[in-house]
């Protein structure tokens, strides 16, 4: 879920329709202040208060993984445990970021958070933003604590999708919306994702249709939204892409926090066109 902002604060009002709008739609999990909810600009204060304010509006009808995530073991482990106490239904942990921590380094990080809470734990691995894969012999270590149960993988690679499901029995989520279907496909479950902000329904159907086997409609569903994933993910990193077109189709201010702006005029026209082609705006 994106964080909205309005005069540079979190705008809780907008947050709140946002959350409304999701359960509506039958979203079955809602995942705040991760990647897409521009985590690295928020304060402390602002993290822990959307994770508190998340679980107070879902109010149980669905479950809430916030991200709590760090660079630093034991600010990751102060995230985790306050996502617990708030009433999280579990936690998705980003891989340490920027020190660029060798395997046996990320495997104690891990370890430590599961040795320390017992909030359900899903491991986060998007080696393009953190410098480093989280390789699949490490994950099969980590799979040995009770509180890991699951793997969010943005490396784009399947063959690490395919080596964590011979090695795990852990739960393999697609952290990329242009892959949820060749990675169900190898046994990935189903995924977080990003254009879910825009249409959750026709990613939930996508993911319906491949589970029931309906090869034919996984592969219509999978190009209509292809495109449309391509532009998000393409036009400028993301949330930049993905809060411009919540702004284009009126469900927010497309309102971001330095060092993220807007993209280009050239990457503005082809998200339009993008939007225009899904029949998302006129």
């Amino acid at each position: 879920m994106v964080t909205p902002f309005r005069g540079g604060e979190v705008d809780y009002e907008a947050m709140g329709a946002q959350i409304e709008w999701q359960i509506k739609q039958g979203t079955p999990v809602i995942s705040p202040v991760g990647t897409t909810g521009e985590s690295p600009t928020l304060s402390h204060e602002e993290h822990e208060r959307i994770i508190a304010f998340v679980v107070e509006r879902v109010a149980g009808r669905v479950k809430v993984m916030p991200g709590t995530g760090s660079n630093a073991t034991a600010e990751a482990l102060r995230l985790t445990k306050f996502a617990k106490r708030t009433g999280a239904d579990a936690a998705l942990v980003v891989a340490p970021y920027y020190n660029r921590p060798s395997q046996e380094g990320i495997y104690r990080h891990y370890a430590a958070l599961a040795e320390s809470g017992d909030i359900p734990i899903v491991l986060y691995n998007v080696p393009g933003r953190t410098g480093r894969n989280v390789d699949a012999a490490t994950v099969e270590r980590l799979a040995r604590f009770a509180p890991i149960v699951a793997v969010k993988e943005a490396s784009g690679q399947l063959d690490q999708v395919s080596e964590l499901i011979a090695r795990t029995d852990l739960t393999i989520l697609s952290g990329d919306d242009t892959l949820i279907l060749p990675m169900m496909a190898v046994g990935a479950s189903g995924v977080i994702s990003v254009v879910a902000n825009l249409v959750p329904t026709d990613v939930m159907a996508l993911i319906t249709a491949i589970q029931q086997c309906r090869l034919a409609d996984a592969q219509a569903i999978h190009r209509r939204l292809f495109p449309l994933c391509k532009d998000l993910m393409g036009i400028a990193p993301n949330p930049i892409p993905i809060k411009m077109a919540l702004n284009l189709v009126g469900r927010g201010n497309g309102e971001m926090r330095l060092p993220l702006c807007e993209a280009d005029s050239s990457g503005t026209l082809a998200l339009r066109n993008a939007l225009q082609q899904y029949g998302l705006v006129s």
